[in-house]
């Protein structure tokens, strides 16, 4: 008991604490506003400002490039922020047995489980993804949310039971779950931290001995503000470059030629779908106008859900984004892995259905 009170005693809520909380409180209002008024000063900027039409592929691909990257970037900063926070409270071996899971493929369970409830794209789940790994949690496990989270997005989920009844929204629930917890065990069982960059580990390491034993509030939020200035400033080109590639596919593309190349029910119908997917960007509610098209055309539900999962599970703005934080090699792994599942689900559910 007297043990208690004198590490108590150590750590008292000091006027620096009080000071450091007022920051975080504001930084966080700042945070919020700016978060809620992108969309419209992007879209004031495209159509007002630069006076594009709306219907204009020049005008879409500008909105959305400046709508996307700020919120790519708060979302990066504040989930750093948040996970370094919430890490200084767990050693790296607490966080990787919680997660981890002590049978394989539980943290997996898990980990997909928590990207449904996220309502993230694909670069809006890498944030939470890099914190992950940099908090050390098995690099299976974070793959299987960066997988799940964009990939089954509860807005979509309800799109496809209204369009198309319960079955395909089951169907669409159940394969995206399916997908992200056995490719995320099949990365985990392939042993590939290696091929995460240095620096990732670097961070890992260095955060934790820079908290003493039983660190203030204003030490840990001082070392959560550093974690996230180094992470955010090794990735915020990698940023731009992506979401600026996604956003000229993203304008320029027309709908009605992407179905007129799918809408067949050829055998070569589903990996043609991922492979046109895997350059595209979007979320999985934006992609539902072109999957009511593609049905529309009589494309199978099998190739339909696997472009659909290739256009948000698969990114090319993503895979930009994740190449600063892993190496070439992974990257292929994680690529390779998700495709060959979803072909094989999009097979699976032309047999089926």
């Amino acid at each position: 008991m007297q043990t208690q009170l004198t590490q108590q005693e150590k750590t008292p809520f000091s006027s620096a604490d009080l000071r450091a909380w007022g920051l975080v409180a504001l930084a966080s209002m700042i945070w919020f506003t700016l978060y809620n008024v992108i969309q419209p000063i992007a879209n004031w900027i495209a159509y007002r400002l630069l006076s594009l039409p709306q219907t204009s592929h020049l005008g879409e691909s500008l909105a959305f490039f400046f709508y996307d990257v700020p919120k790519i970037i708060l979302l990066l900063g504040g989930m750093i922020f948040l996970i370094t926070m919430l890490r200084s409270f767990f050693s790296a071996e607490q966080t990787r047995a919680w997660l981890g899971g002590k049978r394989e493929g539980v943290g997996n369970v898990m980990a997909a489980a928590l990207g449904i409830i996220t309502p993230f794209c694909s670069c809006s789940a890498v944030p939470l993804f890099i914190g992950f790994v940099e908090s050390g949690i098995p690099l299976g496990v974070t793959f299987s949310f960066l997988i799940s989270a964009p990939v089954v997005n509860e807005v979509a989920l309800v799109m496809l039971f209204g369009l198309f009844g319960w079955k395909v929204a089951g169907l669409y629930l159940i394969s995206g779950l399916t997908i992200a917890i056995v490719a995320g065990v099949i990365i985990g069982r392939l042993k590939l931290e290696r091929y995460v960059e240095d620096f990732v580990w670097q961070i890992k390491v260095g955060k934790g001995a820079n908290l003493p034993e039983q660190p203030s509030w204003a030490q840990r939020f001082q070392v959560a503000w550093d974690s996230t200035k180094e992470i955010v400033g090794k990735v915020w080109l990698y940023v731009i470059v992506g979401i600026a590639i996604g956003a000229g596919i993203h304008g320029y593309v027309p709908e009605s030629a992407l179905a007129g190349i799918l809408g067949k029910q050829a055998w070569w119908s589903v990996p043609a779908a991922v492979v046109l997917g895997v350059p595209l960007y979007s979320n999985a509610a934006g992609i539902i106008p072109i999957v009511s098209a593609l049905m529309e055309k009589g494309a199978a539900i099998g190739t339909v859900l696997a472009f659909m999962m290739a256009v948000v599970g698969l990114s090319l703005p993503e895979i930009i984004i994740l190449r600063r934080v892993l190496k070439p090699q992974l990257i292929a792994v994680f690529v390779c892995t998700v495709a060959i599942a979803i072909i094989i689900t999009g097979y699976l559910f032309n047999f089926v259905m």
